[in-house]
């Protein structure tokens, strides 16, 4: 009997310290192989390459899906958002959205942002879709073979999607995969409710003073990784604290101490954002609400949503206080798409992308969609 306690001491003892130091194979994200194919400051093209040929099937979810070999011909190319990082992806091997979108047949490409420090403090929102990401899908297009792609965009990744296919006026992107993307900041729930009290005071200051956030200096404004983490586990406080409770029931179990090291993983490593990157949150996006109005979070930039023409799908989480459906639905109501899909489905911001049941929700609504309009298997 005192031999079985200090074994489940033991147990409970490593598990614990493996948590905590995130040592040995306890996070089991980001195991799908990956070529960096073009490197920018700290950004970098990801390309995933084809799944092994031996392997004949996955398993996704609960599911077993058989893997397609061929390849359609319009590649698709992930743009990440920003703060997080790319463990979302690729969180465990029966829920990564990389591996399932490459067994459906596409060719994955993905846009990582890589982690600012100080010296990123300069780079605005518009350094993402105006400047790095024309240059990333050049590298895409040169590396496929392919003109024509799609973009999927979580989040940030979602506004700078369609920003960049505005803005570059790319009737080459023929498809938009959205998920969780915002617009319409003061159409965003209660934090929608805040940012228009703010619009007012900082109206009032800029009327008054002729003061605006981006004459202050950059580098107050930076955000760095952590609290950014904790700004994220505050959306839903009752769930973050039950997580650390069960966990500490199930410390016994690894497969129970891996899986919530994993997902901590993501949670805990969150990125910063850069500081000018804030100032525009506050000027464009909060302030002046200039998505809302067909306009690019940029400086002088006219009406430019209402040109985009690809094809758009959409998911959104019924139960997400970052990117509400209204929020998020504005998009809709400017752009030139004839063809639009909306899929509402439960889940907060992050278990709409790589939750547990994102891959019945959306994954496969997703790759059938997708599979429609990217051409040819070959």
């Amino acid at each position: 009997m005192i031999q079985a306690a200090l074994k489940t001491t033991t147990k409970a003892s490593r598990n614990a310290i493996d948590w905590i130091t995130l040592n040995g194979n306890i996070i089991q994200a980001e195991q799908t192989p990956y070529e960096s194919i073009y490197q920018e400051d700290i950004a970098q093209l990801r390309y995933y390459p084809p799944l092994d040929s031996n392997t004949k099937s996955i398993t996704v979810g609960k599911h077993t899906m058989p893997v397609k070999h061929k390849r359609y011909e319009i590649p698709l190319v992930i743009v990440a958002p920003l703060a997080v990082n790319m463990y979302i992806y690729d969180l465990f091997q029966e829920r990564s959205l990389v591996k399932f979108l490459n067994a459906s047949g596409f060719k994955v490409y993905m846009v990582d942002w890589g982690s600012p420090g100080v010296k990123q403090n300069h780079f605005h929102l518009s350094t993402y879709f105006a400047d790095m990401l024309p240059r990333m899908i050049e590298q895409v297009r040169e590396h496929s073979g392919s003109q024509q792609l799609s973009l999927h965009g979580w989040s940030f990744g979602g506004l700078f999607s369609y920003c960049y296919t505005a803005l570059h006026q790319d009737k080459d992107i023929k498809n938009l995969a959205l998920i969780g993307a915002p617009c319409d900041y003061h159409a965003n729930g209660e934090i929608g409710k805040i940012y228009q009290v703010l619009s007012k005071q900082l109206g009032w200051v800029e009327k008054r003073l002729g003061w605006k956030v981006h004459d202050s200096k950059r580098r107050y404004w930076q955000s760095p990784g952590w609290r950014n983490s904790v700004g994220f586990k505050l959306t839903n406080p009752v769930n973050s604290v039950k997580g650390y409770v069960d966990l500490i029931r199930n410390i016994n179990d690894r497969h129970y101490v891996s899986n919530h090291a994993t997902n901590a993983a993501f949670l805990d490593r969150m990125e910063a954002y850069p500081g000018g990157v804030v100032q525009d949150f506050l000027q464009y996006l909060w302030n002046k609400n200039v998505l809302a109005h067909g306009k690019l979070p940029m400086e002088d930039t006219p009406e430019l949503i209402n040109t985009i023409s690809a094809d758009i799908f959409t998911v959104v989480g019924r139960q997400d206080p970052i990117v509400t459906a209204e929020c998020s639905d504005r998009l809709l109501e400017q752009v030139q798409s004839q063809s639009i899909t909306q899929v509402p489905v439960d889940g907060g911001h992050m278990g709409i992308l790589g939750g547990s049941k994102a891959p019945d929700n959306s994954w496969f609504k997703l790759a059938d969609w997708l599979a429609e309009r990217s051409g040819r298997l070959s």
